[in-house]
């Protein structure tokens, strides 16, 4: 049994995820973590709102509620929906926690010490119609390098180049809308990442296997400069983490606080205090510090490519910065975006399905299933009512949820509800059982390499396997002349059931569990051994036919979701 550490991105506080946000992190970690438990592993899954920055102080502004209160309302509808969409975390945590206050100021503490925080007087953008100092995302305007029209201070969500908010074209400010914007003097702290470049770079080149996705942009950053530049991790603004050294003052930054990039990450570590602190677990330090057991911990990080240079880069520098003996991320799992029927999904413009809408008109496994088949890995992907439509229908309904229903009520029919006796497997079955073994372990390979979209291939191909089976054995006509023969083939059929409830279990939990409970069994046992798992439910045996898994979308369906979920969130 090995141990794996498994962070999802923290989404942002600010309003309900869409579904490009679940597939672009915390869905494939979600399968992944659900994979490794399945297969007997220790693991321990994390993660948690980003409720610091502007994004959490606009959105409670446009909520008309305190920022607080506005983050400890977002923060349970995240978790609650995180929950119905079968996210199996074992602790879901804030960043507004006082575990993440006392640890950011922790890392800044250190990170001074080192020599790695330098006080820079600089100019930044001031709104003298709003009277304050604008932090990066309270400014939008044209990016300077893909001239997308809506790039915000930090960051162009297009092209994803890290920016200032003097780079912008034509920027504006996002609270009152006013051009009126002139540069000021204030003082802030900035990380010398600078210092760090010649220590990150071997780090990374330390990482093995890691996606091209991954790589390119992490060697991009590094090559150009752009991602080790010193950056600022203060700012004018109110709501986040005061900034201190540890538990005393910071002469001259009286009023600030940590700049958001600087205390989200450090919240994965934050997180696993939480989950201690609320009684789930017993030790979190074995998880996140190397001298205390976290060495033979795999630790692996799932993210859209938005968040690549800040993993790859600045918290990584803000880690071995600390010279402390912190565990770092071993593979980082990145992830193209998922579009919305030729747009973008964007949950600040309200554009797409989000994770509330799509549980109202379908199960969560459905979404599962679709959404991690079509998983943006090696290219952008994009999200259609046609193609959903199809592949469920044709995944779900008619090759897992047909097997299920012809085998369990034929059975019912010829044999009763329990598993039949009589005949033995012959060459046909014993055929099917050695293919059937060959996919199970290429399953394990992809899921084990975390590819993901391979692998939901490989699980619908063990799928077709037991339906061209029956539909070559036909057991139903057989049992007109070989009654024996045909209990021989159900019995492996049945069986079948309760092997894909297992396998299919990280996909579609839901599904697995009805599946295992209509077939009267908790044996969630991994088929390691396939030939043993597919004689599991012995003679007998005793099941019941389970309600329709899935019912197919319809034309008028699919018409009336594509029409209420035109691109604009009501």
């Amino acid at each position: 049994m090995a141990r794996h550490l498994i962070t999802s991105a923290i989404p942002y506080i600010n309003g309900i995820k869409h579904l490009g946000n679940l597939v672009g992190s915390q869905l494939p970690a979600d399968l992944y973590a659900r994979y490794l438990r399945g297969r007997g592993h220790e693991v321990l899954f994390l993660c948690a709102t980003d409720e610091h920055g502007t994004p959490a102080e606009l959105a409670a502004a446009k909520a008309g509620k305190p920022v607080a209160d506005y983050c400890a309302e977002m923060w349970q509808v995240q978790d609650d929906l995180g929950k119905r969409f079968g996210l199996s975390f074992d602790h879901f945590g804030r960043s507004s926690s006082d575990q993440n206050k006392r640890l950011t100021q922790h890392f800044a503490k250190v990170l001074d010490e080192a020599g790695l925080i330098r006080e820079v007087s600089e100019k930044q953008m001031y709104s003298k119609a709003d009277g304050r100092f604008l932090p990066d995302r309270y400014i939008e305007g044209t990016c300077p390098n893909c001239g997308f029209d809506s790039a915000r201070g930090d960051q162009c969500d297009n092209c994803t180049k890290q920016l200032d908010p003097v780079d912008l074209i034509d920027p504006h400010s996002t609270i009152s809308g006013s051009t009126d914007l002139e540069m000021r003097e204030t003082k802030h702290l900035y990380l010398r990442q600078s210092a760090m470049k010649d220590q990150i770079a071997e780090w990374i080149d330390t990482r093995e296997g890691w996606p091209v996705l991954t790589t390119s942009i992490a060697r991009k950053w590094l090559n150009d400069g752009d991602g080790l530049q010193d950056r600022g991790i203060t700012r004018d603004l109110d709501w986040g983490v005061p900034v201190q050294k540890g538990d005393a003052p910071w002469p001259g930054m009286e009023g600030k606080v940590f700049y958001v990039w600087f205390d989200a990450p450090i919240e994965y570590i934050a997180c696993a205090q939480e989950w201690v602190d609320a009684g789930k677990g017993g030790d979190w330090e074995r998880w996140w510090r190397t001298d205390k057991g976290a060495g033979d911990v795999t630790y692996t990080q799932f993210m859209g490519k938005d968040n690549v240079p800040f993993h790859t880069l600045s918290f990584p520098a803000t880690i071995l910065g600390s010279g402390e003996p912190w565990k770092l991320v071993d593979y980082i799992k990145s992830f193209n975006y998922l579009n919305y029927d030729g747009g973008q999904f964007s949950t600040s413009r309200g554009r797409g399905v989000f994770m509330d809408q799509a549980l109202e008109i379908l199960p969560s496994d459905v979404w599962r299933w679709w959404l991690l088949s079509h998983a943006p890995e090696t290219s952008d992907a994009e999200f259609t009512w046609e193609a959903f439509q199809q592949d469920v229908n044709k995944d779900l309904a008619d090759v897992l949820g047909n097997l299920v229903s012809r085998v369990t009520k034929f059975c019912r029919s010829k044999f009763g509800e329990e598993v039949p006796s009589g005949g033995a497997y012959g060459p046909e079955e014993q055929a099917l059982i050695d293919r059937i073994t060959t996919r199970v372990r290429t399953y394990e390979a992809r899921m084990d390499g975390i590819e993901v979209r391979k692998a939901a291939a490989e699980l619908r191909a063990i799928w077709v396997e037991g339906n061209e089976y029956l539909q070559h054995a036909a057991p139903w006509s057989t049992f007109k002349e070989d009654p024996e023969t045909a209990a021989a083939q159900v019995r492996l059929a049945l069986n079948l059931i309760r092997l894909y409830a297992v396998l299919s279990a990280p996909f579609l939990p839901d599904t697995s569990a009805r599946l295992l409970a209509a077939m009267n069994t908790q044996d969630a046992a991994w088929p390691d051994d396939v030939p043993g798992a597919l004689q599991a439910l012995l003679a007998g045996h005793a099941f019941t036919v389970p309600d329709n898994l899935f019912a197919k979308i319809t034309d008028d369906e699919r018409a009336d979701w594509a029409a209420r979920f035109a691109g604009t969130r009501g």
